[in-house]
């Protein structure tokens, strides 16, 4: 007798469930309050607050602030409970740099590798991204720009390289999001994911490196002259 499992039923009684999760949810939704500057930096994390706000108890919370902090999002304080992590302009270059580096990887090997699909799905985003721009909705843009980029980390089909960007990925996500403080830099961002998805799309790998550098490059020098003009501590 077979001991493999036997079901009855309609196509659907076949499909995986799917059921959202509850700990990803509160991540996410933290994760955007710090990034979009909803919670300031170096402000105390309001639990109770947030918990009434998310519909939920304190350990699922407390369980995400945990996450953040790996992160380098938040700061867990003994007893006190957590307060959002401060970057210095000296922070803001050593990420930068290094997830240049990353990213000018991604994109060499992505165009060793990528396929004609995936080209196809970064173009949606591409437009999707442009709408919300057009719309001026500033978060909405920001989720498909950071998609974009993570499809193309994605094309580059290399676990170690996706590993360490990730490590990383978490505590820049605020600096980056701060990286479009003007309408002109704004427009300026657009003007070079256009050059980035043809140079992608034409399998330029030497070119979509040098683009992927400087896109980073930019958005450093935005967010450190951002420092500069605030007051001391950091974004």
């Amino acid at each position: 007798m077979s001991d493999s499992l036997v079901i009855d039923g309609t196509d659907e009684a076949h499909q995986p469930i799917r059921r959202a999760s509850l700990h990803d949810t509160v991540v996410d939704r933290l994760r955007d309050l710090i990034v979009e500057g909803a919670l300031a930096p170096g402000a105390r994390v309001p639990e109770r607050e947030l918990t009434l706000r998310f519909g939920v108890s304190r350990t699922p919370l407390r369980e995400a602030l945990k996450v953040l902090a790996s992160e380098g999002l938040v700061e867990l304080l003994p007893n006190r409970g957590a307060r959002v992590a401060e970057i210095t302009a000296r922070d803001v270059e050593d990420m930068f740099e290094v997830m240049g580096a990353l990213e000018g990887l991604s994109g060499e090997l992505a165009c060793q590798r990528i396929g004609d699909d995936e080209i196809a799905a970064i173009r949606a985003l591409h437009y999707e991204m442009l709408a919300h721009h057009a719309r001026g909705n500033l978060p909405a843009y920001f989720r498909a720009n950071q998609a974009i980029h993570e499809a193309i980390l994605a094309a580059a089909h290399n676990s170690a390289l996706t590993q360490s960007y990730q490590t990383l990925a978490g505590r820049i996500r605020r600096a980056r999001y701060r990286a479009n403080l003007s309408p002109e830099r704004w427009a300026e961002a657009v003007a070079e994911h256009e050059r980035i998805l043809d140079a992608l799309a034409k399998r330029q790998g030497t070119t979509l490196a040098w683009l992927l550098r400087q896109h980073l490059k930019n958005k450093c020098e935005v967010v450190k002259a951002a420092l500069a003009n605030e007051t001391p501590g950091s974004i």
